[in-house]
């Protein structure tokens, strides 16, 4: 039934905000695995940066705030831990495939308030499976801000933590991208932001120059950070942990909990174990194969 003080938007931030997925999301990479300092972005946080960029961006343009901030506090609830790693990793091992856009439309849909889903309404459901690069576009025009937003969150977030990581100096930054973007996040935030705004009209769009500085904006952190074996050194162990889960428990469903031994009972073993490990935290992840190859010294 319709909400009597909430739009359907609102209603929908509010079911994934007091959702599980959401909340685990404090304990899950962005970029950097398990980093030391309390400063830098986790996949919560970088939820947070992507709603308000979302809504700043959907004002300018008089579109529905509400409905780009429920999409934005979702598009992530059905990510793995350890960023990107856990992504692929399942995608590699998995015959049924995986992408994090669809786990999170599947954990609103079919795996949060004990399978009875979250009831989120179909655009928003439609901007979350839609958010992530090579997909089709997304049905509404916040859907597409989306999208937009998510990118601008974290290649400037990603630059900020490289920076205080030491692998990246705002120096190294090429001199074009600069020139265009500014020296600072807030500038390039600020440059991005306006430029979208000023170019949309019949869609969501950049400047073809904006896009190209973009572009050449991320070939650069590609080479200096994202691929860089200081920031990324420990991802191969990242990969083969989630590798090692997901065998031992399409192997042995019964070691899994009770809801998704049902889902193996109804969509396989290779679905269930899916769900299982995409919803983990990082330390969980670690702490369960700890767990199941150390063995315990026996004690009298």
């Amino acid at each position: 039934e319709p909400c009597p003080t909430r739009t359907c938007f609102q209603r929908d931030i509010d079911r994934i905000i007091h959702s599980k997925a959401f909340r685990r999301l404090k304990h899950k990479t962005q970029v950097f695995l398990s980093p030391e300092g309390d400063h830098y972005r986790t996949r919560l946080t970088h939820t947070l940066e992507v709603s308000q960029i979302g809504r700043t961006i959907a004002r300018a343009l008089g579109l529905n705030e509400d409905l780009v901030e429920a999409a934005a506090m979702g598009h992530d609830i059905g990510h793995t831990p350890f960023g990107h790693a856990g992504e692929y990793a399942l995608r590699e091992i998995c015959p049924l495939g995986f992408d994090h856009n669809e786990q999170s439309v599947r954990v609103a849909e079919r795996l949060e308030n004990d399978g009875k889903g979250l009831n989120l309404t179909w655009e928003v459901r439609d901007a979350i499976r839609c958010h992530s690069s090579g997909c089709p576009s997304a049905q509404t025009f916040e859907g597409r801000v989306l999208r937009y937003a998510d990118k601008i969150a974290y290649i400037n977030h990603d630059i900020e933590d490289a920076i205080r990581a030491g692998v990246l100096t705002e120096e190294d930054i090429p001199f074009d991208i600069k020139y265009v973007l500014g020296r600072t996040k807030s500038d390039r935030i600020t440059a991005l932001v306006m430029n979208i705004v000023e170019n949309s009209a019949d869609d969501i769009t950049m400047s073809p120059e904006m896009q190209k500085t973009y572009e050449r904006l991320i070939s650069f952190m590609f080479e200096a950070v994202y691929r860089n074996p200081k920031a990324k050194g420990e991802e191969g162990k990242a990969r083969d942990l989630v590798k090692y889960l997901y065998t031992h428990f399409t192997a042995h469903v019964e070691k899994m909990p009770e809801e998704y031994r049902r889902i193996a009972e109804q969509e396989g073993a290779e679905r269930a174990a899916c769900d299982y490990i995409s919803g983990m935290s990082d330390r969980y992840a670690v702490s369960l194969c700890e767990e199941l190859l150390i063995p315990k010294f026996w004690q009298l």
